[in-house]
């Protein structure tokens, strides 16, 4: 015999931590996802399981077999199946209240605006490599003063920036726009993180490859990832608690045990991130 769901009583424990008014307030809320993969898919079940329930999610990609080190959604039962489709009916496992639009063909111009009707906040699930999604994206939020987080998973680590309403915006930040791809890469992965502090204990470096658009991931980053992104989703969506917006930064590194906390004026344009920029160049050979 199945129980009938309780929204109440399925997030009972959250409370202490939230009052029964925020939690409220929570329920009503919804929440963009672009990407169902390594950290989307964590994302969106976390967020579940805090309580909110109404969620936009988009994703263009299937569950294949190299997905199963990192992925919340890819088992021997999802194999082959469509991301998105399948996350949401996770969700619904969760909490079969929840109302969930799926766009199935990820996030295109075409999309854009629906998939950002009624939202509250924005988390970025987008693979590292999807620079035309991303700015698209980021540049739609900023312009509907929509408030977006990323939080990059890094070796075994999570990298948190927040793009907030009147502050600095992704594209003044890391400076992408016309830039050739390799380069788009360097300084995505410079900006995401200045601290760097996963790039001391890469036992293998032939597996990271911009050029290819490879790179080796962790469950262990995905999971922080997720932590780190609904608790700053906890601080928007109900208003409390200090939330640091670009070109503020903060990594924490679970093979270090280090937090690292940085500041970049301009962001990539900051003479420090400049300098890693030019470094990473002549490494690779541009």
């Amino acid at each position: 015999m199945t129980a009938a769901f309780d929204y109440g009583t399925a997030f009972s424990r959250n409370i202490g931590w939230v009052s029964e008014d925020e939690q409220h307030t929570l329920s009503t809320k919804r929440v963009a996802i672009a990407g169902m993969g390594g950290v989307g898919g964590f994302h969106l079940l976390t967020l579940a399981r805090l309580g909110i329930q109404h969620f936009h999610i988009a994703d263009l990609d299937i569950f294949e077999l190299a997905n199963f080190n990192r992925q919340a959604g890819a088992s021997l039962g999802s194999l082959g199946r469509h991301k998105a489709e399948a996350m949401a009916e996770r969700v619904l496992e969760i909490n079969s209240e929840a109302t969930i639009t799926v766009f199935p063909s990820g996030v295109t111009q075409d999309n854009l605006s629906e998939f950002f009707t009624g939202v509250d906040l924005y988390v970025d699930g987008l693979d590292f490599f999807a620079f035309a999604a991303r700015e698209m994206v980021f540049a739609h939020c900023h312009e509907r003063r929509i408030p977006a987080t990323t939080v990059a998973p890094l070796g075994m680590s999570a990298a948190l920036l927040n793009f907030l309403p009147g502050h600095l915006s992704f594209e003044d930040y890391f400076q992408l726009a016309g830039r050739p791809e390799l380069e788009k890469a360097i300084r995505f992965l410079v900006g995401l993180a200045p601290a760097l502090l996963h790039r001391h204990y890469l036992v293998d470096k032939t597996r990271v490859d911009l050029k290819a658009r490879k790179g080796p991931s962790t469950i262990m980053a995905c999971q922080l990832c997720a932590g780190v992104a609904a608790s700053e989703a906890l601080k928007i969506l109900l208003g409390r608690g200090k939330v640091w917006a670009a070109p503020h930064g903060i990594q924490f590194d679970g093979y270090r045990n280090e937090l690292a906390h940085t500041w970049r004026p301009g962001g990539n344009r900051h003479p420090i991130n400049r300098l890693t920029i030019a470094i990473a160049r002549r490494q690779l050979g541009i």
